[in-house]
């Protein structure tokens, strides 16, 4: 046995307690991960195994909520971390600076709104990249996007114009703040609810044709955002949360929601292992508030039918693209109403006209008129060229009527209504118009029988058609009023200057007037004082059918619509007179029409989010979880029974994936403590002889806690305080002699290698549980039928931060990383080890590291 193996990389003396769950180790990289608790709060910290700090961010996001994190685990490519927050929260962190890529929320039952399930795991499974598709191989690199779908005319479509992040608008600090040293407050992302919870992909604004939004990198720079690249790695990888209800989450590339599976209920997975090949999981479910041993020995496993296909990524595709969209529809249309109605800390254009008309009833007042007219006095004015005292005044001495105030007004409507015309026609129209190309490819899948695991509601669908329908007409119809009141409020703007100019040269020759009398009299009526655009963002929402308007009825039947249309044509061609100049064109009345746009866009949003949401769980509505219920288990005396109880101090478990598929092997560590002896179990199973259903059998050794000591026949007391199973031959334990204050050692022991006893079934028994298995054990071994052995230990250290107490313990055993960190009880000091290094390669890089923490 090696005493002093291994090499120690840092030792980390940490400021504040820390926490080292068992999955902070970066797969693919020198780094691990570690979580404190600082004014009740949760921090986030990632250190280089070398002992240097590489950020350290806090991630609560909501002050009024006190939440901690209970799970983390890292994606396939090593680049994010997904943590898990208390109850229905995932944030994704940039291994980079740790910023919030992307906020998951788990949506809660309707059944079982009122309680809450707390997340106990967190496990990221890499996918299957290559799934059946078309036998005719992509020669044409279309990067899996099908001719003619909805998703390739976006691609040949002109990118929407970008539009500012609303994330990262500045503020005065930001501007004037010392940029050396300054915290950041974390800002609320002001993303709505119906878009935060619609499945989607990572953001990729290429996929439905629009340009990535602006973001400001540094004070009066901006720059165009950089979409999320997936990295191969991470493409069809599993994200997979599981709480204390027995219910599995499960999101696509760590975002793509698939919905809820429930596996058995009050239950939480010990581990949750995936066969490479094939959607399957297998996974032992644990009864809560109960020992280590009360887990099923039978894995459950559940299988995903419907990700063996690719038509799940190929419509997660679809919806991300529709969410790109539609948020882009919402915050062109709040941009529209905050243009034209202004915020808090902007002033709308719509509040300039009922202003100016205020002052000027003010001014008639001052002349001794009780109740006056703003409009009638200025329609006087302008039908009869008469004007009152009071108007005269106004006009020839008021501040408002000055050059420098004109201009502004009038810069500040003209350019609120050219965006209102140009924002409506370049931007919301299109955009309106590629979701009707998405929404009616999603409304072929409905009507094809391939898809009904899908759970398509064609019904819903049709109805968001039809109230796309609803607002592209109704944003067309906004651009037309837009640019009419434009040219009415530039007339009205040169009546006003003509009127100026008469009040204070009365004695000269008036120039002709260059306005429309008809042009300046529409605006007074209707768009100084009260304007028809307001009925666009006030009012109820849209009822109308377009087919009222002579527009084309929206009908379910193609072939339908495609008949009458080539009839029409058809007919128009037979009869001359129908395609003639006609002089009289009868036009349809829209006054009377509620055209509320930003209430329409809204329930838009609801409805489209609903269908998505609902085909988005046709995955876990077609999970198949079963258990094998016709395995034998093994026989259990009630004595032996009850001594097993209550002893366990801790269980690890490993699944070993061989080359045959299925044939996967179960590895469990029992760690069992009793005044007579201590025992350290090591067990394995095959996966797939108990899935096949033959009679079970199970390989065992024992160990008693002792260890061989230098002489031949002496042997040492140790108690373990922890240990892992390091990769698919080596256990990492952490021990200490019995009965002493430390030190503590590592040790590594080839498991692999090791004699194991087969153990047979003999019968029938109720509810076949791992404390089942374990008393059978602990009964043959009593009765001599099992031998023990001491801990055959190859290569150990002793930890020189480590001495007493409980220990917390995560390794990396992939090939050319291969790290344990150690974390003692109080969370104060880690000991970082490389296990493929020894003694003499640390003394040539120099002494032990030893770092503080900020």
């Amino acid at each position: 046995m090696e005493h002093n193996a291994f090499a120690s990389l840092a030792v980390l003396r940490l400021s504040s307690s820390c926490r080292l769950l068992p999955s902070a180790c970066c797969p693919d990289k020198d780094l691990v991960v570690l979580l404190s608790r600082l004014g009740g709060r949760d921090r986030l910290t990632l250190w280089k195994m070398q002992g240097a700090k590489k950020w350290d961010i806090e991630v609560g996001c909501d002050e009024d909520v006190v939440e901690s994190v209970s799970a983390l685990a890292w994606s396939p490519c090593g680049q994010t971390i997904a943590v898990a927050h208390g109850f229905s929260r995932i944030t994704l962190h940039s291994v980079q600076d740790g910023r919030v890529e992307r906020s998951l929320t788990i949506p809660t039952s309707l059944h079982d709104s009122e309680q809450r399930h707390r997340i106990t795991g967190a496990w990221w499974f890499s996918g299957c990249r290559d799934l059946p598709r078309s036998t005719i191989p992509d020669i044409f690199k279309r990067n899996e996007i099908t001719t003619g779908s909805a998703l390739s005319i976006l691609k040949v479509l002109p990118l929407l114009d970008p539009l500012r992040d609303e994330d990262d608008k500045l503020t005065a600090t930001d501007i004037f703040a010392f940029q050396g040293t300054q915290t950041r407050a974390a800002l609320r992302s002001s993303t709505p609810e119906v878009i935060n919870d619609w499945p989607s992909l990572l953001p990729d604004p290429f996929l439905a044709s629009v340009c990535p939004p602006v973001s400001t990198d540094e004070p009066g720079r901006t720059s165009k955002e950089t979409p999320v690249n997936l990295s191969v790695e991470d493409e069809n990888s599993l994200l997979v949360i599981g709480d204390d209800d027995g219910i599995l989450h499960c999101f696509l590339d760590g975002s793509y929601y698939l919905g809820p599976i429930s596996t058995l209920p009050s239950t939480v997975p010990t581990a949750v292992f995936k066969d490479l090949k094939q959607p399957l999981f297998l996974l032992h479910p644990q009864p809560l508030a109960s020992d280590f041993l009360s887990a099923t020995f039978a894995p459950l496993s559940v299988d995903l039918p419907l990700l063996a296909s690719h038509r799940i990524r190929d419509f997660a595709k679809i919806s991300s693209a529709a969410r790109e969209l539609m948020w882009y529809i919402l915050r062109v249309v709040e941009e529209l109403r905050e243009i034209w109605f202004g915020s808090g800390s902007v002033t709308g254009a719509r509040e300039a006209g009922p202003k100016w008309i205020q002052l000027l009833e003010t001014r008639l007042r001052q002349f001794n008129q009780k109740e006056p007219c703003a409009i009638l006095e200025l329609t006087g004015l302008l039908v009869a060229g008469l004007s009152s005292e009071g108007l005269t005044d106004f006009f020839s001495s008021s501040e408002q009527m000055s050059e420098r105030t004109l201009q502004k007004w009038e810069s500040t409507v003209v350019d609120a209504l050219t965006k209102l015309r140009d924002s409506t026609t370049l931007r919301l129209v299109p955009a309106l118009q590629r979701l009707h190309v998405i929404l009616e490819e999603v409304r072929g899948w409905s009507l094809i029988p391939q898809f009904v695991l899908f759970g398509f509601n064609t019904n819903d669908i049709t109805h968001c058609l039809f109230s796309l329908k609803q607002a592209i007409f109704v944003a067309s119809l906004l651009a037309f009023q837009a640019r009419g009141e434009l040219g009415s409020f530039k007339h009205f703007m040169s009546f006003l200057r003509y009127e100026i100019a008469s009040a204070s040269s009365s004695t000269e020759a008036r120039s002709p007037p260059e306005h429309d009398i008809l042009e300046v009299n529409h605006y007074l009526m209707s768009g100084l004082k009260t304007s028809q655009i307001d009925r666009w963002f006030t009012g109820p929402g849209p009822q109308f059918d377009p087919g009222d308007l002579g527009l084309p009825r929206h009908s379910t039947d193609t072939n339908k619509v495609l008949e009458e249309a080539l009839e029409q044509a058809h007919a128009a061609l037979q009869d001359p007179s129908q395609t003639s100049w006609q002089p009289k064109v009868s036009t349809t009345d829209k006054s009377h029409l509620d055209r509320n746009l930003w209430v329409l866009v809204h329930d838009l949003a609801t409805r489209c989010q609903r269908v998505f949401a609902h085909v988005s769980k046709a995955t876990s509505r077609s999970t198949i979880v079963s258990s094998n219920s016709g395995a034998t288990p093994f026989q259990v005396g009630e004595a032996s029974l009850t001594d097993a109880s209550g002893v366990c101090q801790f269980v690890r478990e490993r699944i070993a994936e061989r080359d045959e598929p299925g044939n996967h092997l179960q590895h469990l560590a029992i760690y069992l403590t009793s005044e007579m002896r201590p025992l350290f179990c090591l067990t394995r199973m095959p996966y797939a002889k108990y899935a096949a259903g033959v009679p079970l059998h199970i390989d065992v050794t024992v160990m008693e806690c002792i260890i061989a000591g230098h002489e031949t026949g002496d042997t040492t007391d140790i108690y373990l305080c922890n240990a892992e199973f390091f990769d698919d031959e080596i256990l990492v334990i952490v021990y200490k002699v019995r009965g002493s204050d430390g030190p503590m050692f590592a040790a590594t022991v080839h498991y692999s290698a090791l004699e194991y006893e087969i153990l047979q079934s003999e019968g029938y028994v109720s509810g076949p549980a791992r404390k089942d298995m374990m008393a059978n054990v602990l009964q043959r071994f009593n009765e001599g039928h099992l031998p023990s052995k001491a801990i055959p230990i190859k290569r150990r250290r002793q930890l020189t931060a480590c001495r007493n107490g409980s220990v917390s313990l995560a390794v990396n055993g992939r090939v050319g990383r291969r790290v344990v960190c150690i974390l003692d009880g109080d969370g104060t000091t880690m000991e970082i080890l490389d296990m493929e290094g020894d003694e003499e390669m640390e003394a040539e890089d120099g002494s032990e590291m030893d770092s503080s923490g900020a």
